[in-house]
């Protein structure tokens, strides 16, 4: 009697490897757009910014009859010239717009971001009758371009003979509703209620809780809303352009507006508006070079451990 016995196939293992569902496919596809179009926005508008000031950093290098002729973006060889022609324009006026521009930024950079950031933290750390209201219109003080209050504003200095001055320039530069707005979201996100609330039962007044407790803690956001004054007020072309009639008092944008306009008559003048508009940035990248280790430092410093 022989008995038979079945053989059991063994299973076969693939080597192939598992397909990804169709689902997860799809959402690989889409985030690789996402991102392809993200990226893509960010290279136009690098190139927005970046380009205009490339372009100005070989125009410096050129004569007129070289910006508007041959490459946009090669090198010429008369930077040096056109660096002296300016300083020396006018027994130098340039040097006195931009000790102007200087002068008017940086007042209200720090004055006003100081100012700025008191309101600031009144709005958020006290609590007082028509605090709403006053914020309120703040808030509407945002929405108004700058453009829209400069007739206002002339009637206002003109009515007390404060026209044709430095205060013309410097007082509106100390009032910007946006700085009291971002010193508010400053102070209610990086100054604790509790480290103030301590500072008070030790004995601190509100001025001493404000500036040996609240300011320092609040350094940060200072420096930035500086920074937005600094910038702002540099590039204030509209206010100055109404206020002052004296060319000593102009700032480097209104200066260059001037020569600007008299490049129809004598083409010459285009060299110095480049070598003007060259040489006030450089206040700026300075700016930024200098406070750029206060953005980095944390913002939270110092909060309740």
């Amino acid at each position: 009697m022989t008995a038979t016995l079945d053989t059991v196939d063994a299973p076969t293992v693939s080597t192939e490897p598992p397909t990804a569902p169709p689902r997860r496919r799809r959402a690989r596809r889409r985030s690789g757009g996402a991102a392809l179009t993200v990226n893509g926005l960010l290279i136009v508008g690098t190139a927005y910014m970046v380009l205009p000031l490339l372009w100005l950093v070989f125009a410096v290098t050129k004569d007129a009859s070289g910006l508007y002729s041959g490459d946009a973006f090669s090198i010429g060889s008369d930077f040096f010239a056109n660096m002296s022609r300016l300083l020396t324009q006018d027994d130098g006026i340039f040097l006195r717009w931009l000790a102007n521009s200087i002068l008017y930024a940086g007042a209200g950079a720090i004055i006003g971001g100081f100012v700025a950031l008191m309101a600031g933290y009144a709005f958020d750390k006290f609590i007082f009758k028509g605090s709403r209201p006053l914020y309120a219109l703040v808030l509407v003080g945002v929405l108004i371009p700058n453009t829209a209050t400069v007739i206002p504003l002339y009637l206002l200095a003109a009515s007390v003979g404060a026209t044709n001055t430095i205060w013309a320039v410097l007082i509106p530069a100390f009032c910007n509703p946006f700085s009291v707005y971002l010193a508010r979201v400053f102070s209610a996100g990086y100054l604790p209620n509790e480290v103030l609330e301590a500072a008070r039962v030790d004995g601190a007044g509100p001025i001493r809780t404000f500036l040996q407790i609240g300011f320092p803690m609040l350094l940060p956001g200072f420096v930035t809303i500086a920074l937005f004054q600094f910038v702002g007020v540099w590039n204030n072309f509209m206010l100055p352009l109404i206020m002052l009639q004296d060319r000593s008092l102009f700032p480097s944008s209104v200066g260059i507006a001037l020569w600007q306009s008299q490049v129809q008559q004598n083409p010459d003048f285009s060299t110095l508006v480049i070598a003007g508009s060259f040489l006030s940035i450089v206040p700026l990248v300075v700016a930024f070079v200098m406070l750029q280790r206060f953005w980095r430092a944390g913002l939270s410093a110092g909060s309740v451990k």
